[in-house]
């Protein structure tokens, strides 16, 4: 089996132009194959109150009505997607940028929640590896946007760490995956306060202790509840860390056990 890094990246590294150059730049250092998933960043929230249009969350998630489906696929499977796939080409890389419905790469169903109505947010049911692999085998660097579809003609809002957790999980059969959850900051922290305090290590266990006392913050868990799900389901490695660091060896990040 070859080696596959599968990166995701979000949160400010995607707002802020430097932060994202020096992201990509350490992405275009990967030796070997590699595919990035993106989240949105803030600039759907910022497009969305610039055009009159309700901006609705619930714990973190978006709630996605027609309008907002319009707008988070305009600005993510467009300008975020293609800003990323421009400056990968400055820096060498043969990117290509797609997204759930493209080649039928990601299916998903529209969620079902028995108090919310989350509107047109997809839970995956389905992810076409060969596809991927096969756009892979030919030295192109996929870059991913969060949304997918049903199926049948409907687009879907997609969390981007379940986007990259179940991608890492089927490519895991034809790949030796590692799968690192990049951010802004260095790994998962012991305390907010300093950000240098980073964990080396968390299991399944620790990381399902540290929940139950709410000293995981909201924003992560996504990301430790998706790391252990791939670990356990083949991928050889996991990270949640600052990419950049990970690379200069300066900060490892917290790699999940």
């Amino acid at each position: 089996m070859d080696d596959l890094t599968i990166v995701k990246v979000g949160g400010n590294l995607i707002d802020n132009a430097a932060e994202l150059d020096s992201f990509l730049s350490a992405f275009a250092s990967i030796q070997g194959k590699a595919l990035l998933v993106h989240g949105g960043g803030k600039l759907a929230t910022n497009m969305a109150t610039r055009l009159g249009i309700e901006t609705k969350m619930v714990n973190g998630r978006r709630i996605t009505d027609a309008e907002n489906l319009k707008l988070v696929t305009m600005v993510y499977a467009g300008f975020v997607n293609k800003n990323i796939v421009a400056l990968l080409q400055s820096k060498g890389k043969n990117a290509m940028g797609i997204c759930g419905s493209d080649l039928n790469i990601i299916k998903s169903a529209k969620r079902k929640h028995p108090t919310l109505d989350f509107g047109f947010v997809g839970d995956i049911t389905e992810v076409n590896a060969i596809a991927l692999s096969d756009l892979i085998e030919k030295n192109i660097t996929l870059v991913i946007a969060p949304i997918t579809h049903d199926g049948k003609g409907q687009l879907l809002n997609t969390n981007a760490d379940s986007i990259v957790t179940e991608i890492a999980i089927v490519l895991s059969k034809i790949y030796k995956v590692k799968l690192i959850y990049s951010f802004e900051k260095a790994g998962v922290l012991r305390s907010l306060e300093n950000e240098m305090d980073v964990i080396p290590t968390l299991s399944e266990a620790e990381i399902i202790e540290m929940q139950e006392r709410g000293s995981i913050h909201t924003g992560m868990m996504p990301k430790t509840d998706n790391a252990i799900k791939a670990m356990k389901n083949g991928v050889v490695e996991v990270i949640i860390g600052n990419l950049v660091d990970i690379q200069k060896n300066n900060l490892p990040g917290t790699r999940i056990v």
